[in-house]
């Protein structure tokens, strides 16, 4: 029921240790100081020494200007045995964040956030696929979905979740829903995979969906999720989880949770990216 993305990540990673060590750095820029950019790049950096990766972290203040931040990217991208690039996200008001990411070579880009590796990947034509993607990816290989034969919803189209998953489920779904924060939600109960991306905390419960639906869940604000599973959690609770009555439940179905779901499947396919194109 509750789908282990630190289970599936430590198979990503078990793969890659099993591979050459790439001969080149990767690079991680950090814009100013937000604590959730730090605690994100901690564990990229944790991740890095586990794998013996040659981790580099570049620090500028927030009040760097927009050519500034573009010069310095390109630079360390521009570096011999820089293999990849990150630029951690968000970047501080008044930064474009587009213009910087454009910065970045397509065969360094292990994000695929820069204009060049997003329009490889809208044609199919990028050595590799933007880090939600693959986790996607994973999920329905590890709880067995068929795409093809299923309904799928995407709450929320922003840049980094919602918009390149939709664009990659496009033609391999039967059916695929985009909705945002204001969308009839009732139409969620068509979907048997629903992928919520919209950056706010409990905007989908259990209720909501239909039995035997696998949520794959992106939010996180300060430890939880976009889904709620709360209700969920107490009616097994109450039940017993190895009671027949919970083997029963009306919302029977898979979910990540937060923490512990996408985020470290996310990490590991960004370092899975990082080893194809060093390697390349």
């Amino acid at each position: 029921m509750i789908i282990d993305g630190k289970e599936i990540a430590k198979g990503i990673l078990n793969k890659l240790n099993s591979l050459p060590k790439p001969g080149k750095f990767l690079a991680a820029v950090l814009v100013g100081d937000d604590e959730s950019s730090v605690s994100f790049l901690k564990q990229k950096e944790k991740v890095a020494k586990e794998l013996g990766v040659d981790f580099r972290l570049y620090t500028f203040p927030k009040e760097i200007k927009n050519d500034d931040l573009r010069d310095e990217v390109r630079k360390i991208a521009d570096h011999k045995t820089c293999g990849g690039v990150i630029v951690q996200l968000p970047l501080p008001e008044g930064v474009n964040a587009q213009y910087v990411l454009n910065a970045i070579p397509r065969e360094k880009d292990v994000d695929v956030l820069g204009e060049r590796a997003l329009g490889a990947f809208y044609a199919d034509r990028n050595p590799v696929v933007p880090p939600a993607v693959g986790v996607v990816q994973e999920i329905l290989v590890a709880c067995r979905l068929p795409l093809v034969a299923s309904s799928v919803a995407v709450v929320g189209v922003g840049a980094l979740v919602g918009k390149p998953v939709s664009m990659w489920l496009t033609r391999r779904v039967k059916e695929l829903r985009l909705l945002h924060k204001g969308s009839d939600f009732g139409m969620l109960q068509g979907a048997d995979i629903v992928i919520l991306g919209a950056g706010q905390v409990g905007i989908v419960t259990p209720e909501m969906l239909k039995a035997n639906a696998c949520v794959i869940d992106f939010g996180y604000d300060a430890g939880k999720g976009d889904f709620d599973a709360s209700s969920l959690k107490s009616q097994i609770s109450r039940l017993g989880r190895g009671s027949p009555g919970a083997a029963n439940l009306k919302f029977e179905f898979s979910y990540t949770p937060t923490p512990g779901g996408t985020g470290p499947i996310l990490v590991a396919k960004l370092f899975e990216n990082f080893y194809k194109l060093a390697s390349g």
